[in-house]
């Protein structure tokens, strides 16, 4: 196996990862990512022991105890240029030799959830609710730059999308991936599944406008319209594309779960929503320590 340069995984003086500053012990094999890094002590509150606390930028990490269970909390930021990071570094962590700079021989698959909050695109989809995504479309280009990434896409779905949307070829190719089936069975038992969009940002490619129109007004109801083996789009977030296709590639399992905030067809916003956030929270952290 080749040995992997420095400046390709980078090192910090401590041992640490560039980015995240995590070594490889300070991370357990269960990992909730949220995009917000207030969420993190959200989370954390619950738990019997903090065993680390690490902070990089917007990166915070803390992995500890709850019901006897070992868990990390790692707040990513928003968008899937994030997670790109967040995903590369968790995997060099548990995967590369930090001494010989050289892929281990024996793998290890990290369980990573993502918490997060998201906008509704289906009308009986409501506020206060929570969704699994069980299939994550990547607005966002990301895993095209990865050799390979064919493998974990949906081709079918694709084409039928972007034939169904009459895709601008101004715009990347959307690309189809799906939820790990053991984690959504663990964790979501009885939470609704449902198709959702990663978006390469939150104003013009969610199909907002503020002072800038955008190119397609008609986007959002195209979407709705879609449907694939019964399946419809049912919603919108920043991250759980990438999540999903790199932690397929690399052999880990992901998934996601979004409390909606917001519910685009019929106009509504929930805001004060810290309290639903919390019933998500400790659903998903009690399901993770049975």
């Amino acid at each position: 196996m080749r040995q992997i340069p420095e400046s390709e995984l980078i090192i910090n003086e401590n041992g640490s990862i560039f980015h995240l500053h995590l070594k490889p012990e300070q991370i357990a094999d269960d990992i909730l990512l949220v995009g917000d890094p207030g969420r993190v002590d959200m989370i954390c509150n619950h738990f019997d022991k903090i065993e680390h606390i690490v902070q990089n930028r917007e990166f915070i990490t803390k992995t500890g105890f709850y019901k006897g269970k070992r868990i990390t909390v790692l707040a990513t930021g928003i968008g899937t240029d994030n997670i790109d990071i967040v995903l590369n570094e968790l995997d060099a962590l548990v995967n590369i030799d930090f001494k010989t700079r050289i892929e281990k021989e024996e793998k290890r698959s990290l369980n990573l959830i993502r918490i997060g909050t998201s906008g509704g695109l289906q009308e009986d989809l409501d506020i206060g609710s929570f969704l699994m995504s069980e299939i994550s479309i990547g607005f966002d280009g990301l895993l095209n730059w990865y050799e390979g990434s064919e493998k974990v896409f949906d081709m079918d779905m694709e084409k039928k999308f972007m034939s169904h949307m009459n895709w601008n070829p101004r715009l990347t190719n959307p690309y189809f991936v799906k939820s790990s089936e053991e984690l959504m069975q663990r964790i979501g038992k009885d939470i609704r599944r449902g198709v959702t969009i990663s978006a390469s940002g939150f104003y013009g490619p969610q199909g907002r406008e503020l002072r800038l129109n955008v190119q397609d007004r008609q986007i959002n109801d195209k979407i709705r319209n879609f449907i694939y083996n019964d399946k419809k789009i049912t919603n919108y977030e920043m991250e759980s594309s990438a999540l999903c296709g790199l932690a397929a590639m690399l052999g880990h399992k992901a998934t996601t779960v979004c409390l909606i905030i917001a519910n685009r067809y019929a106009k509504h916003f929930l805001t004060g929503y810290k309290n639903s956030m919390e019933v998500l929270v400790k659903l998903i952290i009690d399901r993770l320590a049975e």
